[in-house]
């Protein structure tokens, strides 16, 4: 009687150590980590989410998932960094330049997916924008200064002095600004800088440009992105009008952005960053580039900054913003 009434439990007990590592070997973990969160970064953040699920990862069901902030804060990066490679995720996404940095100095075992990254190759996150051969991979958010310039040529036409709030520490905004002082000579053009290390420091540094310059240029500086009300008080004060390379920007008081849709790039970054745990190797995988560019105006922002906004550019935005 005994040795029937134990059989029944022991095929019992292998069946559930057999159904077990099935379930963990179809559940995939994702960490993701920006280095502040302000709109663009949230979208793309967003945008990641919602490509998993679309490609079958969904949280909850087979995709464990976590998302932490630094708040801006280089150090608080790199705790959440080695924090999330001791958690031994299916993938690490990094959004932001700084951010990016500090998970690849962290592992070099983790698929490492960054996003809203400006020069990856200047970054020192990928030797090139070929395949990496290594643990990263991602997406750009690259945008072509020429076009940037000729929209602010549009908004401003008789701008002669290019001023720009940026953090000298964030790579993405230094390769900016040595690509400016190259190309704004050759349109008539001049650069004069304003150093914001800290988002404190963003009202301080855009005063300071008052009398100096007669439009204001922003990248997607992350100091800058996450207090833009601050610039945009200045620029209202001071009837200086505000030109911006993130389109999230424009509903926040920038007159005008051609930019990049941060939803799509999150959209983008997600469906990469399903393939790697679909199966495939990040360094497999080409850096990308988001090549969807839009327009937007703000003709409200534009009257308080002592400007007015052409017919024809408000007539070829993709959004206008009252």
């Amino acid at each position: 009687m005994k040795k029937l009434a134990w059989a029944p439990l022991g095929a019992v007990a292998l069946a559930i150590a057999a159904i077990a590592p099935a379930q963990a070997a179809d559940q995939k973990s994702v960490a993701v980590t920006a280095i502040v969160e302000h709109p663009a970064l949230d979208a793309v953040r967003d945008g990641v989410k919602a490509a998993l699920k679309a490609e079958g990862f969904e949280e909850g069901k087979n995709l464990k998932w976590q998302y932490q902030s630094a708040q801006g804060n280089p150090g608080t990066a790199a705790q959440i960094a080695r924090k999330f490679v001791g958690d031994k995720p299916d993938a690490i996404v990094a959004i932001a330049t700084p951010s990016a940095q500090a998970v690849v100095a962290a592992t070099k075992t983790v698929p490492v997916v960054f996003s809203a990254v400006t020069d990856p190759v200047a970054a020192k996150l990928v030797p090139s924008w070929e395949p990496s051969k290594n643990n990263v991979t991602g997406v750009s958010d690259l945008l072509a200064l020429d076009k940037q310039m000729e929209l602010l040529k549009k908004v401003v036409p008789n701008a002669k002095r290019v001023g720009m709030v940026y953090n000298p520490g964030e790579a993405n905004s230094a390769v900016v600004v040595k690509e400016l002082k190259e190309l704004l000579p050759k349109l008539g053009m001049t650069l004069v800088e304003a150093a914001a290390p800290r988002s404190v420091d963003v009202s301080s540094a855009a005063r300071s440009l008052v009398g100096k310059a007669d439009v204001i240029y922003t990248n997607t500086d992350n100091n800058v992105v996450s207090s833009y009300e601050a610039l945009v008080k200045v620029g209202q004060d001071s009837k200086l009008p505000l030109v911006a390379s993130d389109t999230d920007s424009v509903a926040r008081g920038a007159v005008a952005a051609l930019g990049i849709n941060y939803r799509d790039l999150g959209d983008q970054t997600g469906r990469m960053v399903a393939r790697i745990l679909k199966g495939e190797k990040p360094g497999d995988i080409k850096t990308e580039v988001s090549t969807k560019m839009e327009l937007y105006v703000n003709p409200g922002a534009a009257e308080k900054q002592g400007i007015k906004l052409s017919d024809e550019l408000v007539k070829s935005a993709a959004k206008v913003i009252q």
